[in-house]
């Protein structure tokens, strides 16, 4: 038996968990490397563009992609 939970996937078949802000896949794990190669050189992403297209917005203190940045209130959720 398995248990499905509700919410889009981007076209990679990844989402973001909006109560616990872990970013997960349900299909094949080509997503942490297209997120990688958004994020670019930085270890953050450039901006919010960049950070739905990977599938990370909202992103939060201490996810990867983050930067203070795309947080334009500085409540620590960029991207909100």
């Amino acid at each position: 038996m398995a248990l499905a939970h509700p919410g889009g996937l981007n076209a990679e078949g990844c989402h973001n968990n909006r109560k616990t802000g872990d970013y997960h896949c349900h299909r094949a794990a080509v997503a942490p490397i297209r997120r990688q190669a958004l994020m670019g050189g930085g270890g953050s992403f450039p901006n919010c563009s960049a950070a739905r297209a990977a599938g990370a917005a909202p992103v939060r203190v201490g996810d990867p992609g983050y930067g203070r940045h795309l947080d334009r209130d500085g409540d620590g959720v960029g991207c909100e």
